[in-house]
């Protein structure tokens, strides 16, 4: 049986890194990579599909690791919550590890890195994660659309005409 398709949401400080990470990622097979610029970007990406594990940066200025972290878990609007998350930083402190535990960050990388080095650590969390769960009824229900065929080729828009009274 096939591997599954995973996707990896990458956000980091700098834009020449998120496109020496996106490619590296890229060409592993069975992983599809999505760049952001934002967390905005980011989050509503999330909200729209499912997402295998989330790259992000400490050194980002507007988007701090654990910050993106702590909201991308509380959303309640992310298709999927059981997400993983790598976080990349220059240094490891101690506040730094108490921010990755109380954000719910899985894993440090001190940066400098290779990127190939990114790249097994992503193929390692992703072989430990459980496989995905089934849709609920509920939300299959909710995606699916409408049978028209009941209809015939004839599709009522409005509610019935008013009779003229007279």
């Amino acid at each position: 049986m096939a591997e599954p398709t995973r996707t990896i949401a990458i956000l980091v400080a700098n834009p020449a890194l998120s496109s020496i990470l996106s490619m590296v990622v890229a060409s592993a097979p069975n992983h599809r990579v999505r760049p952001f610029e934002s967390e905005l970007a980011l989050q509503i990406y999330m909200r729209l599909a499912p997402v295998d594990l989330v790259v992000t940066d400490f050194d980002a200025e507007n988007a701090r690791a654990d910050l993106v972290t702590r909201d991308l878990r509380a959303d309640p609007g992310i298709e999927r919550p059981d997400f993983q998350v790598i976080a990349l930083a220059s240094s490891v402190t101690p506040e730094t590890k108490n921010l990755c535990i109380a954000a719910g960050i899985d894993e440090v990388i001190v940066k400098p890195m290779s990127p190939k080095y990114l790249l097994e650590r992503i193929t390692a969390r992703l072989a430990r994660r459980a496989p995905r769960r089934a849709v609920s009824p509920a939300r299959r229900a909710a995606v699916l659309r409408p049978d028209f065929a009941r209809h015939g080729n004839v599709i009522q828009l409005f509610g019935p005409r008013p009779q003229p009274q007279g």
